[in-house]
């Protein structure tokens, strides 16, 4: 029986698995590592008028979801969030201007995106509106546009119910094959073996590969074009689809000979990049090169570092801003290089080090709004780090409305026991963004420092919610209400009758998910 074969083996294999369960992306398969025929698996969908409904896929995305919340992969990092939801949101708003996101799907559907620490090139559409991306990704892409073609494509899985309509043409063993893969990822995640929890995937899939095919290339070309025209509308340019496609042409040159194009779920690259270039009219090698810019190249970097590359690697990043090499190279390309290396510094606990590094990186940026903004949040996370809140909180303007220095002006303020001026504003953002659970903790955080138990238990509650984990979230609600009970002073109603009527609400979740079929 043939292996799937991964790009590279991760630590943690249960975000690889699910890749493997999604109509995954643009990227993966066919260029970077191409997969036996029978190793590759596209998750299903439900269907144009078909036997699930929007809300009953959500469902589904929320079950695989919660797994990924809890997985060790899973990573919600201010900065880089940020900057791929600035993208994301562009994308969706084209998407319901041309009419390929319904309001029906807009209302029922979560929308998320959820980062994860491979290193993999991937991203990765889920049953429900969720999305998978990798900062392996986020490392690779060259713009901000190469990065909305892949998000643009993913969106036009979800949007044309890719994986409902496949669900449906498979019928009532679909959720059965969903299962068997989702307990693959779970036996695979918990034994640390990576080959037992292949097996189980491949022989839940196994039944299913071969009519699925067809439809999966035809998923792929439709994905293609509604993505291209989506993230085209969003004013991206179409350089970015020809940047990104040039680079799956050049590693399917080095990783794939072409052959049995009908045995692959997703179509040939070269097929692909054929199609795009006679739909569009461009062609790769007359399109103008897309410039690098210098914000994007240091989310680039921060991601690299984010994705845990070890020691010796973090070193010769440090080492390379005072390489030869670095005078030759473009500004922007220099303001990656030293973001990388004051990152990594910092992750070595080098503080001297990292910010020597970040002064040079904020007179490099100096000249850009943009980038020497993140140079800025990059100073006062180095500064948090060693321990120098008060430092921290001078680079950081406590009053933005940007959710990466709202946190970082929150860790500040929780550090030096003076959260009092962080809490309206993180109160305000919870109330338009209920489900952002970072953001959650960190008002909870601030309660605590402020002696406010009643809050902080409270906004904890709030972030499990957030991640889905509604046992935990109602195990803490009662934990508030204890605390009204037991409380010898005076009591705050309104608070206290807040969180009486989201327990009781979460009490309903949490007998509502023990009736799902369960996916292990």
């Amino acid at each position: 029986m043939p292996r799937l074969t991964p790009f590279a083996k991760p630590k943690t294999p249960a975000l690889p698995a699910l890749r493997a369960i999604c109509a995954t992306v643009l990227i993966a398969a066919q260029a970077l590592a191409p997969v036996p025929a029978g190793a590759q698996m596209q998750l299903p969908g439900l269907g144009d008028g078909g036997e699930m409904t929007a809300s009953a896929e959500r469902s589904l995305g929320d079950q695989i979801a919660r797994e990924l919340y809890r997985d060790t992969d899973y990573i919600d990092d201010p900065v880089i969030s940020a900057y791929v939801q600035e993208i994301w949101q562009r994308l969706l708003t084209a998407a319901r201007a041309r009419g390929e996101l319904t309001p029906e799907l807009d209302e029922r559907f979560a929308w998320t995106i959820l980062l994860g620490r491979d290193r993999n090139i991937n991203a990765f559409a889920l049953p429900g509106g969720y999305l998978g991306l990798n900062l392996g990704l986020v490392a690779a892409v060259g713009s901000r546009d190469e990065l909305a073609t892949v998000l643009g494509h993913e969106l036009s899985h979800v949007t044309q119910r890719h994986i409902s309509r496949m669900m449906n043409k498979q019928g009532k063993q679909m959720p059965l094959m969903v299962a068997g893969l989702i307990l693959g990822m779970i036996a695979a995640s918990k034994s640390r073996n990576s080959d037992a929890g292949q097996a189980v995937i491949m022989g839940s899939q196994a039944l299913f590969m071969q009519n699925q095919l067809s439809f999966s290339r035809d998923m792929e070309r439709e994905a293609d074009r509604i993505g291209f025209g989506v993230m085209t509308q969003a004013g991206f340019a179409p350089q970015g689809a020809a940047a990104m496609f040039e680079k799956l042409q050049y590693a399917s040159r080095l990783n794939d000979n072409g052959s049995y194009p009908y045995l692959r779920s997703h179509p040939l690259t070269t097929e692909r990049i054929s199609d795009m270039q006679g739909r569009f009219q461009f062609r790769m090698d007359t399109a103008p090169a897309m410039p690098l810019a210098m914000d994007h190249a240091m989310i680039a970097s921060r991601a690299r570092v984010l994705t845990r590359p070890g020691v010796d690697v973090l070193r010769l990043w440090i080492a390379s801003a005072a390489s030869g090499e670095f005078a030759k190279s473009s500004p922007a390309q220099q303001a990656g290089t030293l973001y990388a290396a004051a990152l990594g510094a910092k992750e070595l606990r080098d503080y001297k080090a990292a910010r020597t590094l970040a002064e040079r990186l904020v007179a490099r940026t100096a000249d850009d709004p943009a980038a020497a903004k993140q140079a800025r949040w990059l100073q006062a996370e180095i500064e948090l780090a060693a321990g120098a809140a008060p430092k921290a909180a001078a680079l950081l303007d406590a009053k933005s409305k940007e959710r990466p220095e709202m946190i970082l002006a929150a860790e500040a303020a929780t550090a030096m026991r003076q959260p009092a001026p962080m809490i309206p504003p993180l109160r305000d953002w919870v109330a338009t963004n209920p489900r952002d659970a970072t953001v959650w903790r960190a008002l909870g955080n601030l309660y605590g420092a402020q002696g406010d138990t009643l809050r902080a238990v409270r906004a904890d509650a709030e972030a499990n919610v957030a991640i889905l984990d509604y046992p935990a979230a109602r195990d803490r609600f009662k934990a508030a209400q204890e605390l009204v009970r037991k409380s010898d002073g005076p009591i705050d109603h309104y608070e206290a009758s807040i969180i009486d009527t989201r327990a009781r609400a979460v009490d309903v979740l949490v007998k509502r998910q023990a009736e799902e079929p369960p996916l292990k």
